[in-house]
């Protein structure tokens, strides 16, 4: 008599990675003023991460939208989400050679819903929605203290360099 019961298997659990601003810089080609992420949390392969933007006074874009009253872009909020995405999807790749470049390709849907102001930290939350060969379609939200700010819906291209 066989005493053993059969469990089935537990789900693996996720490992969810991370990239700080020296892997942001070896993935992407931006840098300052214009690279608009400062890490990159909860990285799960190419599948959704979240970018994450500490809002602070002495960027170059406050000097003038708008003095006495500063309002981050909705268009950096934008990049943003695209250089999340682009970030997620360099790191997932494992082909070796030559260099990667992003290319923003689309924007839909994008909604602004409150303005970002310095001392916010925006997290971009990026999932993605499809994959074809060298293209991805994310969905991202940008919010500040769980409260959403801004939605849209991005597509990129990597192309080896």
């Amino acid at each position: 008599m066989n005493d053993h019961v059969a469990v089935p298997d537990a789900p693996t659990p996720t490992t969810l990675g991370t990239a700080d601003i020296m892997a942001i810089m070896a993935a992407l080609p931006h840098r300052y003023p214009f690279l608009l992420i400062d890490k990159v949390i909860e990285i799960d392969g190419d599948r959704s991460g979240v970018g994450i933007k500490n809002v602070t006074i002495n960027e170059p874009h406050f000097q003038g939208h708008f003095p006495g009253a500063p309002v981050m872009p909705g268009v950096l909020m934008i990049e943003g989400m695209a250089q999340t995405a682009g970030a997620i999807c360099v790191s997932s790749r494992t082909a070796p050679g030559a260099p990667r470049v992003v290319y923003f390709m689309t924007i839909d849907n994008a909604k602004f819903r409150k303005p970002v102001v310095p001392g916010d930290v925006v997290e971009y939350h990026m999932t993605q929605l499809k994959k074809r060969r060298n293209m991805w379609w994310f969905k991202g939200e940008a919010k500040v203290a769980g409260v959403l700010v801004c939605e849209a819906e991005i597509s990129a291209m990597i192309v080896d360099a």
